[in-house]
């Protein structure tokens, strides 16, 4: 067997997703040099299509790509969602409550810009490359060494190590252990569909109904996103389109549906984890690898992106000042938030999805919460507030 090839960086990067590139291009404007690896070929990253709605801040952060990034220009921008429940629809209104907005742009789009913007700039990103372990946490030269697609071993030798390797994370193992943290599963999941067809609403439908939650979302001007609760174990080739469509008809009462051909379905099941600890010496988790949450409250990709702004600002202190404090305050920094958008999305879950276990009493409490917040601008405010994204650090 052949010696490893050793290779030298400063910051080493575990995963090209929204979190592992995002921190690169911060890096790189401040003068510090990572490499990047992904298990995934180029195509792969690029081309499995996943939801994304954008909070502001995330918007603000792509901005920095310059002629690279698309969210404003391809992205639609909304202004606010709507609530439904017995039949009526409810307009939180994002601008007139908090003055901001999010922007309904595929995690697939923010990804290519990431790499083409990475790649324009010189990154060393290399894809097919699969991290097996990660040493030397505790020390000041920690390394990832790692398998290339023909078979070669890896060590990067490191300043820091970044575990943005999703929620299968091999840096999670050294920082906290794979599967340690606090975990919750819900007792349902989301039957997702894609079609051909223009949006059924100008904005986002969050629908509450006796047949359970729906979500009527956009992907383009002529595709359309949609999904309804469904049992986790459901089979997705278990309907017909005639009954899929149906199903999601039933749930948003009084307002009629635009159908066409349905090209894609999948079963998304609900989850949240936060990992027990979030850096070990100089390995960090960011994203996945740190959280995940469901997503009805769109706080997946955004917690990356808070994550990254924290750590970027963090290891620039430490590799250009020699400063360890923001390192030693990133985990208390990052979980503030993280848990904010775990309660604000088991909130939303709780209050739009009917569990199998409810009975009269909990539909008419959950009425009445769902009452509470539409007729209240303060219940709107929060609502508000917490969608579009508390500002950054």
């Amino acid at each position: 067997m052949s010696s490893p090839t050793t290779v030298r960086t400063r910051v080493a990067i575990i995963g090209a997703g929204p979190a592992g590139l995002l921190l690169s291009h911060l890096l790189a404007e401040s003068g510090i040099e990572s490499i990047v690896i992904d298990q995934r070929t180029r195509e792969d990253i690029e081309h499995t299509i996943r939801a994304g709605i954008l909070e502001q801040g995330t918007v603000e952060l792509l901005d920095g790509l310059g002629e690279h990034s698309r969210a404003r220009t391809v992205g639609q921008r909304h202004d606010g969602i709507e609530l439904r429940f017995e039949g009526e629809g409810h307009r939180i209104d994002f601008a007139d409550l908090v003055g901001r907005g999010v922007w309904l742009y595929p995690q697939h789009e923010v990804l290519k810009d990431l790499i083409a913007a990475r790649l324009a700039g010189g990154q060393d990103l290399r894809f097919e490359v699969t991290a097996d372990h990660v040493e030397g946490e505790t020390t000041d030269r920690p390394s990832v060494h790692a398998t290339t697609a023909d078979g070669e071993q890896l060590i990067i030798e490191a300043d820091f190590v970044v575990g943005a390797d999703g929620s299968r994370s091999v840096a999670r193992e050294v920082v906290s252990g794979r599967r340690t943290g606090h975990f919750r599963e819900y007792p349902f999941a989301w039957f997702g569909i894609l079609c051909d067809a223009p949006p059924s609403a100008d904005e986002l439908i969050y629908s509450n109904s006796p047949d359970g939650f729906a979500l009527i979302s956009q992907r383009s001007p002529d595709v359309q996103r949609m999904y309804f609760q469904c049992d986790p174990d459901v089979d997705p080739n278990s309907f017909s389109e005639e009954q899929l469509w149906d199903e999601l008809q039933v749930r948003v009462p009084g307002h009629e549906l635009k159908r066409g051909p349905i090209f894609q379905r999948d079963v998304l099941r609900f989850r949240s984890f936060v990992a027990s600890e979030l850096r070990k010496g100089r390995v960090a988790l960011v994203g996945d690898a740190a959280h995940t949450v469901p997503p009805t409250g769109a706080k997946g990709m955004n917690l990356a992106a808070a994550d990254v702004s924290v750590l970027h600002k963090a290891l620039r202190s430490l590799l250009l000042e020699n400063d360890e404090s923001g390192v030693d305050a990133y985990a208390e920094t990052a979980l503030k938030r993280i848990w904010k958008g775990q309660q604000f999305s088991y909130w939303m879950t709780s209050m739009l999805h009917v569990a199998p276990t409810a009975d009269d009493f909990d539909r008419l409490r959950q009425r009445g919460e769902l009452r509470t917040v539409v007729e209240s601008r303060a219940g709107q405010t929060y609502l508000a507030e917490a969608y579009t994204g508390w500002p950054l650090a």
